[in-house]
């Protein structure tokens, strides 16, 4: 159909634009790199032989290069593909996180060669398929630049990529994991890039639809009238002042054979938060609230690899979908919200609207009896005073869910650190005229008192919930993270979705 250019996604936006030439024959291990490669990436550590460079390393060192972590020196060649020395650190300390941040220097030294190889001398203790996928996701991730809404995008896709290392030939099953992986990042760090008025809450809806037809993954839209038949009334109070409609979307992927386990995802997809009533000031990071959907792009991202990594459990994610806007119909302080289920919440504050759509999510999820509950979000400016921009905050009633992201985002390079569920908070949440107030009664521990809230939605079910608001965007390229949005906690998803079991506690 015909777009508003004003406004809506270009009738040929593609969700992973940067992703688009590149499919699992396009990345191999090699014994021997090819020659008529642009470019090949040397690891170099800093001792030890250096392999395949045009200098030695007394000469490498007259030229400032010491082979740290990052530091890279690219060496044009008369024939033959252009030689980069890539510094990894120490060989004894080497681990598949430094493997991916030496591929991201790589890539990032030769932003438009689109034919590359990686050399690594030795995979130094870390296993051939965790070091496969390690590499492929530093390099597509470090390649990422979001340019679906430039006319003529200076990008260069990476068309091929070949991997050569001693007993890397092992670990071929890492390259399509890190495929997947990095592809579901992408797809997070797209939809989060978009401008406001380019992914509106039915716009991201219509992505996901596509999505699910492409990936095998079953989606369901809920629009106002249904929600309003749901009785959601989190998502339609923070809705109320808009001009755009709401959309729930239910998303459900089936493994082949017998399920291991029923996982719920819950993501909070603010298109956009001006703060409601609650209007946030005019500054840096009132800018950034396009982003605010991010949990949202993480959990449709996420449904996008497991198909293809074979996931055995069955996964279901519910995506709450709008802008958060001030009119004169918008939810006003001191207003009472009922979320699904009954729960009466008194708003004081409609800038902790996250919160809001959530707990009707939370609430489905338990009616839909899954097994745990992960939600993501970028809730809280208090993790981000916490904690910054390079890890995220995660709490939980079960420690055994908040154990497997925490081992999951070892593996993926996205920090988490687990903040206490302290419960004697949990009376700062009280209201004179309702079961909740949808904000502490004190501006402290914001990041425990809005889990404290959802936690009150989870019940029984085993629960956790991930806070990325400090994570969500980087304002410079750094290691695997590209400038812009971060896909923040995707890959950490895809790592726990694809081999969950119920937790024992």
């Amino acid at each position: 159909m015909t777009r508003d250019p004003i406004r809506l996604i270009p009738a040929d936006f593609t969700p992973v634009p940067s992703l688009a030439q590149l499919d699992a024959a396009d990345v191999q291990v090699v014994d021997e790199l090819g020659h008529d490669l642009d470019a090949i990436g040397v690891i170099v550590h800093t001792e030890g032989d250096v392999p395949e460079v045009a200098l030695d390393r007394e000469a490498l060192a007259r030229v400032g290069f010491e082979g740290k972590p990052g530091q890279t020196l690219v060496l044009p060649q008369p024939t033959g593909p252009t030689l980069v020395a890539v510094g990894a650190g120490a060989a004894d300390e080497q681990t598949d996180a430094s493997l991916r941040d030496a591929a991201a220097a790589f890539v990032r030294a030769v932003p438009k060669q689109a034919s590359l190889g990686i050399r690594v001398a030795s995979l130094a203790g870390v296993d051939a398929e965790t070091a496969a996928r390690a590499l492929v996701e530093g390099a597509l991730l470090a390649r990422y630049r979001f340019a679906a809404l430039k006319a003529t995008p200076k990008e260069v896709a990476i068309e091929r990529l070949q991997l050569a290392a001693e007993g890397l030939d092992a670990g071929t099953a890492g390259v399509g994991t890190g495929i997947a992986a990095a592809r579901a990042a992408s797809v997070a760090r797209d939809l989060t890039n978009a401008p406001p008025a380019h992914l509106t809450a039915p716009d991201l809806a219509d992505v996901a639809v596509e999505l699910g037809e492409r990936f095998g993954f079953g989606v369901e839209v809920f629009d106002k009238a249904a929600l309003i038949e749901l009785g959601c009334g989190g998502l339609l109070g923070v809705n109320a002042g808009s001009t755009v409609d709401p959309r729930m979307v239910k998303l459900t992927y089936a493994p082949e054979g017998e399920s291991t386990g029923h996982l719920g995802l819950v993501g909070k997809g603010i298109t956009y938060d001006s703060g409601g009533i609650s209007l946030k000031p005019s500054d840096g990071m009132h800018a950034l609230m396009k982003m605010d959907m991010g949990g949202a792009a993480n959990v449709l991202g996420t449904f996008t690899a497991l198909r293809d990594l074979g996931a055995s459990a069955a996964v279901t994610g519910w995506m709450m979908c709008t802008d958060n806007m001030p009119s004169g119909s918008a939810t006003k302080l001191g207003d009472v919200l009922t979320a699904r289920g009954g729960t009466t919440v008194e708003v004081k504050n409609t800038d902790a609207e996250g919160r809001l759509v959530m707990m009707d999510a939370i609430a489905l999820a338990v009616e839909e009896g899954v097994d745990a509950i992960i939600d993501i979000a970028t809730l809280t400016g208090a993790a981000l005073m916490a904690l910054g921009q390079s890890r995220a905050a995660v709490l939980g009633t079960s420690q055994a869910v908040v154990d497997s992201l925490l081992e999951a985002s070892g593996s993926t390079d996205e920090p988490l650190w687990q903040l206490p569920l302290e419960k004697k908070y949990r009376k700062l949440l009280d209201s004179d005229i309702a079961d909740l107030s949808n904000v502490g009664a004190n501006r402290y521990a914001g990041a425990t008192t809005a889990a404290l809230f959802l936690a009150e939605f989870a019940g029984e079910t085993p629960w956790a919930h991930v806070d990325i608001a400090g994570t969500m965007s980087v304002d410079s390229d750094e290691s695997w993270r590209s400038k812009g949005a971060t896909g923040f906690g995707t890959r950490t998803l895809v790592e726990v979705a694809r081999t969950f079991t119920p937790p024992t506690k």
